[in-house]
Formats: structure tokens, C-alpha cells, sequence
């Protein structure tokens, strides 16, 4: 039977599932680029949490100060040294170039870490739980959600309120225009995709120690995270967010009717969305 509960949970998933999107709906919505690895990118931050909390002994919240900076200038000089070069009206190149970054970040994790599935330990928080009344939900899970929401917050924040975010605006909008008034594109996008892997790493943590990872999950944070993207509308934030729910929603219901049925009602509320609102819910309006 399908509950409280059952929704619930479902919300809180999709919590999870718009952490993967937000850096890429940041991404699309600054300079129309569709990254490919994204999700390899996720659990590449992923390792780096592992890497720090076994080396230094620090526990994955204590990590992320460290691997969250390194995530930042990792993005930042991507963006800088290779994608700046294939931006442009043509989304091929861009496509082919994230693409293969994707299987160089497989293969590398694969060589330094083995195809064993590996967990970031958060102690008592993995088991704590709390009574909602309508139902117990476990402690992990809102904090994935009210992270998520307190990112998409900071966000607009950052996009409306801040000198940095009229600049993401004018250069999204017209880069030529902008780089007549001082802008320089070529250092707005780094800084974007560099705040979009501070995303990345906050969405590592909880992916790390909700559950296992490796490797090869990349292709599949993707896949989620494009669904939220294009479910709330292509650079909408708070749709994003929609999106998310909505997979999360769909995921546990069809989880709670048969568990076979998990990933697939995600993927059919995905394209009944498509269906009645091809270009997403809250899409941005057109220039």
C-alpha cells in the first residue's frame, strides 16, 4: 500500500537527486553547455572525500571544508584549459569533449581504486532517525533535503543579489555584449563550472553516505540528474528542484508497487512530464 511514508521518502530522495542536478542546470543555464561527466565528476568528488577522511581522519563533514576547494580548482581550470575552447554555437564538440572526459575519469578511478564499491562512514548519523508523526524518516535524509534546498537558496542568492551573478546573467545573455563592458567570459564560465563543483562535492557527501559508490555510478547520477534538469525546465533552479522530487516521488512509489518497477517509474514519470510540458515545467522564457 502506498502511504505517508512512502511519499515521504520519496520527496526526501528526489532532495538527492536535485544536489546531482544543480550544478548542472547552473552549467546549462550560464553557457548552454551539456556536461557529459558530470556524474563521473560527482563521483570523482566522492573518492576525494574518501582520500581525505582516510588520510587525515576526519569525519566526511570535516572533509568537505577540505575537498570542496579542491573540487572548485578543479572545475575552474576544466573549464578554462579545455572547455572554453570548444564553446560555441555548435554543441557537438562540447558534447565529444565531456564525453571522453567522462571515460578518461572512469578508467582513472578504476586504476587508482579498483572496481570496489567503497562508503564514506558518517557514524551515528547513518542510523538516526526522527518521528514526523506520519511517518519515521531517517536523519541523513533531510539533511540531503534541506541541503538541497539551502544550496538552490544560496544559488539565487548568488545569481540575483551579487555583482558575480549579474555578470553570469550578462554573459549568458549576450557574452559579446558583455565582454564590451569589462566582463571577461572566458573567466565567468570557469568561475560558474567551479562553483557548480562546490555543488558537485556537498552532492558527494550525501550520495557517500546514503550509499555505496565506484567507478562506474557516473553514467547514472547523470542520467538523474538530466531528468530533474529537463523535468523542471532547462537553467530554472527551483525546477530543478520540482524535477527531483518528482523522480524521487515516482521511484519510491513504483519501489513500494513491485522493486523491480523502482528505476523504471522514474524513467515514465520523466517522459509523462515530457509529454504535457515538452519544455519542462518552469522553463526559462526565451531570448
Amino acid at each position: 500500500m502506498i502511504g505517508a511514508d512512502t511519499i515521504i521518502q520519496g520527496v526526501l530522495l528526489g532532495g538527492l537527486y536535485a544536489l546531482f542536478a544543480a550544478g548542472l542546470s547552473l552549467v546549462f543555464g550560464i553557457m548552454r553547455l551539456v556536461n557529459l561527466a558530470h556524474g563521473d565528476l560527482i563521483v570523482l568528488a566522492a573518492y576525494l572525500l574518501l582520500v581525505v577522511t582516510t588520510a587525515l581522519g576526519l569525519g566526511p563533514f570535516v572533509a568537505l571544508l577540505v575537498a570542496a576547494p579542491a573540487m572548485f580548482v578543479i572545475g575552474w581550470t576544466l573549464q578554462r584549459v579545455v572547455l572554453n575552447r570548444v564553446l560555441g554555437p555548435d554543441i557537438l564538440p562540447p558534447l565529444l569533449v565531456t564525453f571522453g572526459l567522462s571515460v578518461v575519469l572512469q578508467n582513472a578511478l578504476l586504476e587508482g581504486f579498483t572496481n570496489d564499491s567503497r562508503r564514506l562512514r558518517a557514524g551515528p548519523l547513518e542510523t538516526a532517525s526522527v518521528d514526523l508523526g506520519v511517518a519515521m524518516v531517517g536523519v541523513m535524509p533531510l539533511m540531503t533535503f534541506a541541503s538541497a534546498v539551502a544550496v538552490i537558496l544560496a544559488l539565487q542568492w548568488l545569481f540575483y543579489r551579487t555583482e558575480l551573478g549579474r555578470a553570469f546573467r550578462a554573459t549568458s545573455d549576450d557574452p559579446v555584449t558583455a565582454s564590451l563592458m569589462g566582463v571577461k567570459p572566458a573567466s565567468i564560465f570557469a568561475t560558474a563550472t567551479g562553483i557548480a563543483m562546490l555543488v558537485v562535492t556537498i552532492a558527494a557527501l550525501f550520495l557517500g553516505t546514503r550509499a555505496n559508490f565506484d567507478p562506474t555510478i557516473g553514467p547514472a547520477r547523470l542520467i538523474y540528474a538530466f531528468q530533474a534538469v529537463i523535468i523542471g525546465g532547462l537553467g530554472s533552479l527551483w525546477g530543478t528542484l520540482a524535477g527531483g522530487v518528482i523522480i524521487g516521488v515516482a521511484q519510491t512509489v513504483g519501489a513500494a508497487i513491485n522493486p523491480e518497477w523502482q528505476i523504471l517509474a522514474g524513467h515514465i514519470a520523466f517522459l509523462a512530464v515530457l509529454l504535457i510540458r515538452p519544455r519542462g515545467l518552469f522553463p526559462r522564457a526565451v531570448d
